[in-house]
């Protein structure tokens, strides 16, 4: 409706409160000045400006106009930048997911570092378990997956880097029947609920950590859920070491073998490829080589 020279004009006027002292600094004469704030009066049908002897002042109407008009001035320069990034690759958003299984004190570190780099960008974090993160990049829900347990990827185009193994540690309550023995047996165990998290894929096979195929299953949504049920002696299960490294260290969950079952989950990163990956590219380099990623998430 209106352009953007004439919202300047308009601005810029309210700012200096003269036509004259406008013009000077637009570079136009003082008659295209009071032409362009007339052409917007007629158009909007009110009048922006009082016209007083060595001055002008904006009206109450003016002053809606004029605060609109830096909002659209704003907008402006963001769809022109915004424009200009996407022609060189930027994104504005980057989707990061992460496993459940990954550690998370390195996430404020990550965060900090990527608004401190980028003035213009967002990032978009959530949290999948197990298939449930290859279905979140497969299907673009994501572009980086931190913590992928192996699974064959399902079409697309991926980068994969290896972030090692997942220790697992069969832990439950002290005070759990199955604390009190000193070998477990596989019809010991199946007595009590495997304490599983659910995995969130919706269209690939859903993995769960290791249990007895007769052994029932306490399905939750993540590792507090399921570190609060182990404490309180509602199952058994395998946790990732890391989350549970503090509580058998205190004593709050108890480790036991089971031979039987040993759960192994190679982790790795993975991203997308795609021709606007710049932020993509930032990301994966400051995530670091395996040993990193295997410190930084898993270790």
């Amino acid at each position: 409706m209106y352009s953007k020279s004439s919202l300047e004009v308009i601005d810029t006027v309210a700012r200096l409160g003269s036509f004259t002292a406008a013009a000077a600094l637009l570079h136009k004469v003082p008659s295209a000045i009071s032409y362009s704030v007339r052409q917007i009066e007629q158009e909007l049908d009110v009048v922006l400006f009082r016209r007083l002897p060595r001055r002008v002042e904006l009206t109450p109407a003016g002053e809606i106009f004029v605060t609109e008009a830096r909002g659209l001035l704003r907008q402006m320069e963001e769809v022109k930048a915004q424009t200009r990034r996407a022609a060189q690759g930027w994104q504005t958003t980057l989707r990061l997911t992460l496993d459940n299984v990954v550690r998370l004190d390195s996430l404020k570190p990550l965060i900090e570092s990527f608004y401190q780099t980028f003035d213009f960008a967002e990032l978009q974090v959530n949290m999948e378990v197990f298939n449930g993160s290859w279905e979140a990049i497969a299907q673009e829900r994501a572009d980086i997956v931190i913590g992928a347990t192996s699974a064959i990827p399902i079409g697309g185009h991926f980068e994969v880097r290896d972030m090692g193994l997942l220790d697992w540690a069969f832990v439950m309550s002290p005070s759990h029947p199955c604390a009190l023995q000193s070998e477990l047996s596989e019809s010991f165990v199946c007595q009590f609920p495997a304490i599983c998290l659910d995995d969130t894929s919706t269209e690939l096979p859903k993995r769960h950590s290791g249990y007895f195929l007769s052994q029932r299953r306490l399905l939750l949504p993540n590792w507090y859920t399921a570190l609060e049920c182990l404490q309180n002696g509602m199952g058994v299960g395998y946790a990732p070491r890391h989350m549970v490294a503090d509580l058998l260290h205190s004593g709050g969950l108890i480790e036991r073998h089971l031979p039987e079952i040993q759960p192994v989950s190679r982790c790795c990163l993975v991203w997308r490829r795609t021709s606007n990956s710049k932020l993509i590219e930032w990301m994966v380099d400051n995530l670091g080589d395996t040993q990193k990623l295997h410190r930084d998430w898993l270790a």
